[in-house]
């Protein structure tokens, strides 16, 4: 398969002590599709700048010298895109894999919905967790129930309400209206609020079911009635309730959002609580999270309290 370059793109990846196996897989792949290439380091214990001079590899590296969150790095990525004046930001996570054309046929894809007069928020690939069967589906509420957006042809392009940062193609236009990602979550929901902020002010976002994406979500997944459930720590399990808790509050979000996916978040709360090992941890932390949602409580999690 041919690998097509699109200087107009920068891709934007934020490292957290990154397995280097897994980010030179990721460099090898995504930087001859792409005009640059930025990495936002968020404090990693390793020397990842000692480490990009030994790969023959030419990648702009922004050191942030501690872990801010993934909100704030993926900011500093886009205000370095926006300087090299690209047209496009390409979001990713360090342990992402993307396919040869990847980037090429998500850029095909927005340029179609833009040329049709769309006000495009974002559009992503088709990602496949390794360890689990079946792709994960597209997302979208349609009155008080979930719609998951089957890939019916492989070249079909479906409406979503938001797209998991990593893959995430965006306009800069986009960007310098809708605004970038909120620092004050940290980490979870990041991308989930801002597709939902994106929508709100008309924009529509897709899934490219043609782009294709290795990319593992959680820690090893729970084998539970048949299905694997991705699983994250009891601190991950905080900032993923605190800030869902939080985005409820919000006034612009619709209502039945909020019922879809406060239903789910209900589930999930009872399922961690019994099934995943630390239980009371699991149980603990996302009760925490809970109250410092509904007090805005926000930024990385420091103390017991």
């Amino acid at each position: 398969m041919q690998i097509e370059r699109q200087p107009e793109v920068s891709g934007i990846i934020v490292t957290y002590n990154p397995d280097f196996k897994g980010l030179k897989s990721l460099l090898d792949a995504i930087v001859p599709q792409l005009g640059s290439v930025i990495i936002v380091d968020n404090g990693s214990k390793a020397d990842i700048g000692t480490w990009l001079r030994e790969q023959d590899v030419h990648v702009d590296l922004v050191t942030l010298g501690d872990n801010l969150g993934i909100a704030k790095a993926q900011n500093v990525g886009i205000e370095q895109a926006r300087a090299h004046g690209s047209g496009f930001v390409l979001l990713l996570d360090q342990d992402s894999l993307p396919a040869p054309d990847m980037v090429a046929t998500l850029l095909a894809a927005a340029k179609a919905q833009m040329s049709e007069g769309v006000n495009l928020g974002c559009v992503g690939p088709r990602y496949q967790d390794t360890r689990q069967n079946n792709p994960p589906p597209f997302i979208r509420t349609n009155g008080f129930r979930l719609e998951r957006q089957a890939c019916v042809t492989p070249d079909a392009v479906v409406d979503v309400d938001y797209l998991i940062a990593s893959g995430c193609l965006i306009p800069m236009s986009t960007l310098d209206d809708v605004g970038g990602m909120r620092e004050e979550l940290f980490i979870d929901y990041v991308d989930i609020e801002w597709g939902l902020r994106a929508q709100q002010k008309g924009y529509r976002s897709f899934g490219v079911c043609a782009a294709l994406m290795k990319h593992d979500l959680g820690d090893e997944p729970i084998l539970f009635l048949g299905r694997q459930i991705p699983v994250h720590s009891p601190l991950r399990h905080y900032y993923h309730f605190r800030n869902a808790i939080w985005l409820y509050r919000q006034p612009w979000l619709r209502f039945n959002w909020k019922v879809v996916d406060g239903s789910r978040l209900l589930r999930k709360y009872i399922f961690y609580s019994l099934i995943t090992v630390p239980r009371l941890q699991h149980a603990k932390m996302m009760t925490i999270g809970i109250f410092h949602g509904l007090f805005g409580k926000m930024g990385k999690r420091t103390g017991n309290g």
